[in-house]
């Protein structure tokens, strides 16, 4: 397709591809958008209650470095034009997120690294119920921005 999603070639694209459309917009660095209904993801964007600007908190530095910060979309229907202008909205500053009641859109700077960024978010969600129910050390503010400043991660 093109990045107006007129298909090109090949079978017509998925109801969701102008959520993809508009991360490849504000990333040009992106090379490659893995998009999911993957079990911990899933159900962590179908918990009451969770932090809009990010979603998990900052339980290992593989996190961090990858995905930083899991901000949540708020449900709209799979393949609604509104979806792709919220998440358009976040992409400037973010690789993931997580769309309420659905499941995440992860992206990296080539298909490789969007699945890697994809299976350490699943990883994480796991983690995060797996110690949820006895509660959890998160790394503190210096511990990430130490990290920022090894890895510019920005």
């Amino acid at each position: 397709v093109t990045m107006t999603g007129e298909l090109l070639a090949g079978e017509k694209a998925s109801k969701e591809i102008l959520m993809h459309l508009a991360i490849y917009r504000q990333r040009p660095q992106c090379g490659g958008i893995v998009h999911l209904h993957s079990p911990w993801l899933t159900a962590l964007s179908c918990l009451p209650g969770l932090d809009k600007e990010n979603a998990l908190p900052p339980i290992t530095p593989y996190y961090v470095m990858r995905i930083g910060k899991l901000p949540v979309v708020r449900y709209l229907r799979p393949g609604s034009p509104v979806i792709a202008e919220e998440v358009e909205k976040l992409a400037v500053e973010h690789n993931a997120m997580l769309l309420a009641n659905h499941g995440p859109i992860i992206s990296g700077k080539n298909i490789r690294e969007a699945v890697f960024n994809a299976e350490e978010l699943e990883e994480t969600a796991r983690l995060y119920f797996m110690l949820k129910p006895f509660g959890m050390n998160t790394l503190t503010p210096d511990n990430v921005a130490e990290l920022d400043a090894l890895f510019n991660m920005k």
